[in-house]
C-alpha cells in the first residue's frame, strides 16, 4: 500500500509541477484552476494519509505557518551591487575598459533587463530548495525560505542538476497587475497602500506569515547559478539554458553582443517597450560573458568591473500644479490630489498626482501655481516629486491643510501618531457613498449595476442613508430617477434582492469593519458561523483564532458594540439578509466543539495540521497556535514539546489524536 501512495505522489507531484510550469512560466494552461486545485487536494489527501511519505519539495509545502522573526542569513560569496551609467558615452567608457584589461582577447556581452525588485539567493541542497536567503547588505541578508517557497517561478525541487550544493540567484519583484490589486484591495479596506510594487515585494519577502506573503503573489526571474562558491559555466549565456531546463523563468528579453554598438542597439530596443511590460525595469544590466575574464577582472569594494547597469531616465515631467482638491474616503480620511496642467508622460496625459498627505504638502513647500516634477513609476497615478523653486515669481499661493470636512464640515482629527486626517462625522455623505459603493462591490454584495453615479443621486436625495436603505428601495423609485427606467429599476431591485444570499463571509466584508478584508471575513465566518456569534464574541475569543491579532480583534469588538451598528444589522436581518453560514455548512456544527479553543501540537499521524484545524472549524471550533487558560483542548501528537507541558500545568485537556478523532465522530 504504502509504495502505491509513493508512487501516486510522485505521479501528482510531477503532473502539479508540469501544469504550474504552463500556467505561471509559458503562459499555456492547459486545464482549469478548478481541476489544478483538485489535483493538489488530492494530493494533501494522500500525503495527511501517508505523512512519512511528505518532502520538503512537495507542493503542498509552499506555504507554512508564522515565523517568530527574520534571522540573519552569510553570504558565502557577497552579492555585490552594481555601479551605475546613466548615458550611453559612459556604456561605452565601460566597453573600452573591459577591452584594455582582456588585453586583445575576445569579448561578448550579456545584455538583460533591470528588473526593479530585490536580489535573492536561493540555496538547493541535491536538488531540493533548502534555504532563501535577502541580499541585505550584499555580506548578510535575511533568511526568508518558507517565503520564497510561496513563488509558484521557484521551483522546489530541481530537474537536471543533483550536485550537493548549487546556488541561484535573482530578482523577486511584483508584477504590475497583482500589485494594482492588492492595492485596490488595501484602499477598499482603508488600509494605507503601497508607493509601488518594489516597495511592496521587498516588504513582502520579509513578512512572518507565509500565507500573507503566499497572497501577494510575488514573481522571480533568476540570473546567475554558483556551484559551491564558484561560477558553474564557463560562460553566463550558459546559465539561462540550465534555469530554464531546471523549471526556472528565464526573462526572455536578453542578448549576446560582441561589442558597444550592439549593446547600444539593445539598450534603446528596450526603453520603448518599458511601459508595455506587466513588471517594472529601470535599465540594462551589462555583464562580460566569459566567466573567466570575470574572476580575471575582479571587483573594487563596491562593484564588480565585469558588469554595469544602464539606467534609463526616469520617467518625469515638468507643469504647473493648478489647485489641490481633498477627497474624503469610506474611512473619512482625507486624501489631498494635485490638479495639474495636462501634460505627457510615459504614453499617457496626466492631470492629477497624489500628495499622500498634508505631511508631505509641508515637505515639499508646495504652493498652488508652482511648477512641479511629477514621476510615474508604477503607481495608480503619479506622484509630486518636487517643486522647481526658480519658476516662482510671487504669485504662487499658500495652501492650508482643511482641519474641516470638506464636504460636510465637521471637524476633521488627525490622530497622534498617525499622517492621516480624518472626518468625524459617521454619517457624512462622502463616506456613506463610499461606504455603500463598498458593500456593492463584486468582492462583498456583489450588486451590479448599483454604480458610483445612482450612489451619490440616492444619497444627495435622501433615499439612501445606509446599506439597509437599499433594501426598502422600489422599481418605481429607480425608475424615476434620470436616465433610469422601469426595466433598469426592475433590474436593480433583482440584484438588490440576490444580495440577501451572497453568505455570512461577504457580508462581514461587506459591512466595513476596519480591518477585516477579505481573508478575515472568512476566518471570521467560518469559526463564528453567525453574525449573532461574532457580536458576542470577546477580544480575548478573537485573538486566540489563528491569523486574528489585536488589531484586527479590537476593531471586530468595538463594532459590534456600537449601537448604530447594532441598529444596522438588525435592520439587514429584518431585509432579509442572511447573517449566519448556509445549511451545508451549519450542518456540520457540533456543540462538542462549537466556541471550543483547539491548539495543536507535536506531529500528527492521521492527519496535517491544516487538515486538524480544517475539521475542527468546520465543527464551529476555533484553533489557536498558543496554550492559555481559555484553551479548551490540546490535541498532543509525538514529539510534543513546550505546548503539551504547559496544558498539563494549566489542567487544559488534552487528547491524543485517536481521542480527537473519536471526537469527531
Amino acid at each position: 500500500m504504502e509504495q502505491n501512495a509513493a508512487q501516486q505522489i510522485e505521479k501528482l507531484r510531477t503532473e502539479i509541477e508540469h501544469h504550474n510550469q504552463l500556467y505561471y512560466q509559458n503562459a499555456e494552461p492547459e486545464i482549469s484552476d478548478f481541476e489544478f486545485d483538485q489535483l493538489l487536494e488530492r494530493l494533501k489527501e494522500i500525503e495527511a494519509a501517508h505523512p512519512e511519505l511528505i518532502t520538503p519539495d512537495s507542493p503542498t509545502q509552499r506555504v507554512g505557518g508564522k515565523a517568530d522573526t527574520l534571522h540573519p542569513f552569510t553570504h558565502t560569496v557577497p552579492l555585490m551591487s552594481l555601479d551605475n551609467s546613466y548615458d550611453l558615452n559612459e556604456l561605452r567608457a565601460f566597453t573600452e575598459r573591459c577591452e584594455r584589461l582582456a588585453e586583445g582577447r575576445k569579448l561578448e556581452y550579456v545584455a538583460e533587463l533591470k528588473i526593479d525588485g530585490l536580489s535573492v539567493a536561493l540555496h538547493y541542497e541535491d536538488g531540493i530548495l533548502r534555504t532563501a536567503a535577502t541580499r541585505g547588505d550584499g555580506q548578510t541578508g535575511d533568511e526568508v525560505t518558507q517565503n520564497a517557497k510561496t513563488i509558484r517561478t521557484v521551483p522546489l525541487r530541481l530537474k537536471k542538476d543533483s550536485h550537493p550544493h548549487a546556488e541561484v540567484r535573482g530578482e523577486v519583484f511584483l508584477s504590475r497587475s497583482q500589485f494594482d490589486r492588492i492595492n485596490a484591495e488595501l484602499e477598499m479596506q482603508g488600509e494605507k497602500t503601497f508607493a509601488n510594487p518594489r516597495n511592496c515585494a521587498s516588504g513582502t519577502l520579509r513578512m512572518l506569515d507565509s500565507a500573507v506573503v503566499a497572497s501577494r503573489r510575488l514573481d522571480m526571474f533568476p540570473y546567475d547559478v554558483l556551484r559551491g562558491n564558484q561560477k558553474m559555466f564557463a560562460t553566463h549565456w550558459e546559465n539561462f539554458e540550465w534555469l530554464e531546463q531546471n523549471g526556472f523563468n528565464v526573462n526572455p528579453h536578453r542578448r549576446l553582443c560582441k561589442n558597444y554598438d550592439e549593446l547600444a542597439a539593445f539598450v534603446n530596443e528596450m526603453e520603448p517597450i518599458r511601459d508595455t511590460l506587466d513588471y517594472d525595469i529601470d535599465g540594462v544590466v551589462v555583464k562580460v560573458n566569459s566567466t573567466a575574464l570575470q574572476e580575471e577582472f575582479g571587483a573594487t569594494t563596491k562593484a564588480p568591473r565585469w558588469a554595469i547597469a544602464y539606467k534609463y531616465p526616469a520617467r518625469q515631467a515638468t507643469t504647473k500644479l493648478l489647485s489641490i482638491s481633498v477627497q474624503v474616503g469610506r474611512t473619512g480620511a482625507l486624501t489631498p490630489v494635485a490638479n495639474l496642467e495636462p501634460v505627457q508622460l510615459a504614453g499617457t496625459t496626466v492631470a492629477r498626482a497624489s500628495l499622500h498627505n498634508e505631511d508631505e504638502i509641508k515637505r515639499l513647500g508646495i504652493k498652488i501655481g508652482d511648477t512641479v516634477s511629477i514621476e510615474k513609476s508604477g503607481e495608480i497615478i503619479p506622484q509630486v516629486l518636487g517643486v522647481d523653486m526658480t519658476k516662482r515669481d510671487g504669485s504662487e499661493t499658500e495652501f492650508e491643510f482643511p482641519t474641516s470636512c470638506p464636504v460636510c464640515n465637521s471637524p476633521a482629527v488627525r490622530p497622534e501618531g498617525e499622517a492621516v486626517r480624518r472626518c468625524t462625522n459617521p454619517d457624512c455623505p462622502a463616506k456613506i457613498k463610499a461606504r455603500i459603493g463598498y458593500y456593492a462591490s463584486r468582492k462583498a454584495m456583489d450588486i451590479e449595476g448599483l454604480g458610483e453615479v445612482l450612489i451619490n443621486t440616492l444619497v444627495d436625495n435622501g433615499t439612501v442613508k445606509d446599506v439597509a436603505d437599499l433594501y426598502l428601495l422600489t422599481v418605481e423609485q429607480i425608475a424615476s430617477l434620470e436616465r433610469m427606467a422601469e426595466k433598469s429599476g426592475t433590474n436593480l431591485i433583482e440584484q438588490i434582492e440576490a444580495s440577501k444570499t451572497r453568505g455570512l463571509q461577504r457580508l462581514l466584508y461587506g459591512i466595513d469593519i476596519r480591518h477585516v478584508g477579505e481573508r478575515y471575513a472568512k476566518i471570521l465566518a467560518r469559526n463564528f458561523r453567525s453574525i449573532d456569534r461574532l457580536a458576542e464574541a470577546s477580544v480575548e475569543e478573537l485573538v486566540a483564532i489563528h491569523e486574528i491579532g489585536q488589531a484586527v480583534a479590537e476593531s471586530v469588538y468595538h463594532w459590534m458594540r456600537d449601537e448604530k451598528n447594532i441598529g444596522l444589522i438588525s435592520r439587514l436581518k429584518a431585509a432579509g439578509v442572511v447573517t449566519e453560514m448556509d445549511e451545508s455548512s451549519t450542518a456540520a456544527l457540533d456543540e462538542r466543539f462549537v466556541g471550543k479553543t483547539f491548539v495543536l501540537t507535536g506531529k500528527l499521524e492521521q492527519f496535517t495540521r491544516d487538515e486538524a484545524a480544517k475539521l475542527i472549524e468546520d465543527r464551529g471550533g476555533r484553533t489557536s497556535s498558543s496554550v492559555s487558560k481559555k484553551t479548551d483542548y490540546v490535541i498532543a501528537g509525538t514529539d510534543a514539546g513546550s505546548k503539551l507541558t504547559k496544558a498539563e500545568t494549566l489542567g487544559v485537556t488534552i487528547l491524543s489524536e485517536d481521542e480527537f478523532k473519536e471526537m469527531m465522530q
